[in-house]
């Protein structure tokens, strides 16, 4: 299927490695020219390298951390007008309701709600002005279902699902839509570290921890970046432009709800 976007401009963010770089791959194929940030100059270099290789598109990366408030306006000084954004960032780390104090919380708001929101708000302005433009926030299944050991993400992210909520709506009729996707697990070095977790708390191998979750989910399998980047970059496409304001589970069935 032909998008409809060759020519248009992104920025991806968190694009190095895991889901971010899926959803580059997948914007890439599509021939949308892109500007990459991720915080390691060295794997986001090879990333940019490899895409230019694969697709044939600009592709600008910018080793910067998107969550200060300097490495936001590096990226968006390179970035310019854009007509796509994506938003991604590491989530903060499992724990207990007991560990966590108020700089924990601050941390996982900058994250994961306050630095989409500032992107947002920087380059909704020139969307709106063209009559055009396309944003994915990289959210996560729980803010459908909590995950208990995740409760500092479970409150950043439903806080951004709520802005999104609003903010979508506001700016649909000007040619923009804003929606999340919502990964459940997928081959990222987060389920690794999430793995590892598990097994070290119930002494057994990585694998078994793996194995373990996969029985979990009705796929019995964890997703991959790339079918997750292709249904980003699907949202992103000129045939989504009804889709305003969702939040669609990547999950492969994990989260038993009927809605």
């Amino acid at each position: 299927m032909d998008l409809g976007i060759r020519g248009k401009r992104a920025l991806v963010c968190a694009a190095s490695k895991g889901l971010g770089l899926g959803c580059a791959q997948a914007l890439a194929e599509a021939g949308v020219d892109l500007v990459l940030n991720a915080r390691s100059a060295g794997p986001l270099q090879a990333a940019a390298a490899d895409l230019r290789a694969r697709f044939g598109v600009q592709v600008t990366p910018v080793a910067a951390d998107i969550t200060s408030e300097a490495g936001r306006a590096e990226v968006l000084a390179a970035a310019g007008a854009v007509d796509i954004l994506v938003t991604n960032a590491g989530g903060p780390p499992p724990g207990l309701w007991s560990d966590w104090r108020r700089e924990d919380f601050i941390r996982a708001l900058d994250a994961n709600m306050l630095t989409p929101i500032a992107l947002m708000t920087a380059l909704l302005p020139g969307m709106i002005a063209q009559g055009w433009g396309r944003v994915v926030n990289i959210t996560s299944q729980s803010v459908k279902a909590p995950i208990a050991q995740l409760g500092l993400s479970n409150a950043a992210r439903t806080g951004l699902t709520g802005y999104v909520a609003g903010t979508a709506r506001q700016v649909a009729p000007s040619g923009v839509t804003i929606n999340n996707l919502l990964p459940g697990i997928h081959a990222t070095d987060r389920a690794v570290a999430l793995d590892t977790g598990v097994a070290q708390a119930q002494g057994i191998s990585l694998t078994e921890a793996r194995k373990q979750r996969e029985a979990t989910i009705p796929a019995r399998r964890y997703g991959t970046p790339a079918e997750f980047g292709a249904a980003c970059a699907y949202l992103c496409s000129q045939h989504a432009g009804f889709i305003v304001g969702q939040n669609i589970l990547l999950d492969g069935g994990a989260t038993n709800a009927t809605f």
